[in-house]
Order: structure tokens, then C-alpha cells, then sequence
């Protein structure tokens, strides 16, 4: 994926078990919270070449993305096999589509994305198909030409088409600057869609689209420990299968 964001710098937190480890009275502080749950993923397209996925998987990895489609007439020549094996090694995996808005509608690239491998099964093995709507690479501006009203239409005119298909609304990644940039940080599909929020930092996205409850996915690096971007999921391995199974 293309994403133009800044690298944030995080902060160290001392937690309040550690201040006490020391001896300092610790009068008034807050018991500290639970430590978040996460599910380590990845994603890639042919970018990566070939990809050993059993290898991958006995890293820790247990769910990942890969390219399908771009626009409405490109496909990803690795996405076939990635797809295959990384099934067989045991990964829950999905296909994303990179939307370029100003080629054709969101309806025809819904189309051709679910027709080219972005289809969806209720087996628990299989994720969102996901909409990457993001900086445009290409000519045409950052927002593909298109008005705060116009990017929300031709978003949910890709959506609606996923979801009439498929019962499933898909994955939308996205980073909070574009979002609010291109669509005017709109709420649209807050009760719908899940989103992923890409932002390389080591602490997990604060900032995400107005009225959703909280990030389902996040792209925290660019590299790491697996092919491609790194990714996490906000929840168990019972809720990742969950999103596998479960229609909307």
C-alpha cells in the first residue's frame, strides 16, 4: 500500500505496577489498565515476490491482506498464490482493492474487485474484502478530483455493491489525515463499515473516522518482523474469527 504519513514519535509510559516495583508511594494512582489485545498480521502484494507462508505463520503471524485489484483493470500477479497458500498455511486472509476514484465508478470497481478475487465466505478462514482508499499516486490531486459529497458517494456506492453481494460490508483502510481531508472526516459509515487505520507509531491510532467506536485494524509499519506492512488487530483471535464468520 502507498501511504504518505509521518512517522509519530511515541511516548514511554511507566506504568503505575512499575512505579510501586520501586518503593515510591503511589497515593491516589489509578490501578494500571489491562494491557490491550492483539492479533499480529500482515499485508502485501506482488511487491513481496514470493512468500514462505508457513514460515510466516510460525513467526506469529495469523491473519494477512493481500492485493487483488487496482482501478478496473489491474490485477496483482502474485495475488492467486498468495491467496492459496497462505490458506493452507493457516492463515484467516483477505483481499483489498486500491481505489482509484478517478478511473470509474465505486460500483464498477466493487464489481471488478468481487469478480478478481475480492469475493467473501462466512468459513471463519476468510476477512472483509477491504476498500484501500488512500493519497492518489497518480495524477488527477490527492482527493482524485472529487468533492467531500462526491468521495462519500463514490465510497458508498462500492460498499453498498460489496454488501449486496456478500451480505458483508468491507474492510475500508484509510488514514485519519485523507479521511478528513477527502471525505471531511465524514460519519457515513461509522455503523457499518470497519476500518483500518494506517499510522507507523508504536502506540495505536487515537484519531480515527467521526462517530466510529474504534479502530478494527492498524497498519503500524511499513516493515518489521514480516513481508510487507506490519498490522494488528484490535481484539482476540476468537473476534478476528468472529469478523471471518459473522455476516453484517
Amino acid at each position: 500500500m502507498i501511504v504518505r504519513i509521518p512517522r509519530a514519535v511515541g511516548r514511554v509510559l511507566v506504568s503505575a505496577a512499575a512505579v510501586l516495583a520501586t518503593g515510591v508511594a503511589c497515593v491516589g494512582m489509578a490501578a494500571p489498565a489491562q494491557a490491550a489485545t492483539y492479533v499480529k498480521g500482515f499485508d502485501v502484494s506482488h511487491y513481496q515476490g514470493t512468500i514462505n507462508w508457513a514460515s510466516q505463520y510460525s513467526k506469529g503471524a495469523r491473519f494477512a491482506y493481500m492485493k487483488a485489484t487496482e482501478g478496473s483493470s489491474y490485477r496483482d500477479p502474485n495475488f492467486n498464490t498468495n491467496y492459496t497458500n497462505s490458506y493452507k498455511a493457516g492463515f484467516i486472509r483477505g483481499a483489498y482493492h486500491f481505489a482509484r476514484p478517478n478511473v470509474s465508478g465505486g460500483k464498477a470497481q466493487a464489481d471488478y474487485f468481487a469478480n478478481h478475487g475480492g469475493g467473501w465466505s462466512a468459513d471463519g478462514k476468510t476477512l472483509p474484502p477491504a476498500l484501500d482508499i488512500e493519497y492518489n499516486p497518480y495524477s488527477g490531486g490527492t482527493c482524485y478530483g472529487k468533492t467531500h459529497s462526491g468521495m462519500v458517494s463514490w465510497i458508498k456506492a462500492f460498499s453498498n455493491e460489496i454488501h449486496a453481494r456478500y451480505n458483508k460490508y468491507p474492510m475500508i483502510y484509510t488514514t485519519f489525515d485523507w479521511w478528513k481531508t477527502c471525505t471531511g472526516n465524514s460519519s457515513a459509515f461509522a455503523s457499518t463499515n470497519p476500518f483500518w487505520i494506517a499510522i507507523y507509531r508504536s502506540t495505536p491510532p487515537t484519531s480515527i473516522p467521526a462517530g466510529t467506536a474504534t479502530w478494527t485494524m492498524w497498519q503500524n509499519a511499513d516493515s518489521g518482523t514480516f513481508p510487507g506492512d506490519q498490522d494488528k488487530f484490535n481484539g482476540s483471535m476468537t473476534r478476528l474469527r468472529a469478523l471471518a464468520t459473522n455476516h453484517d
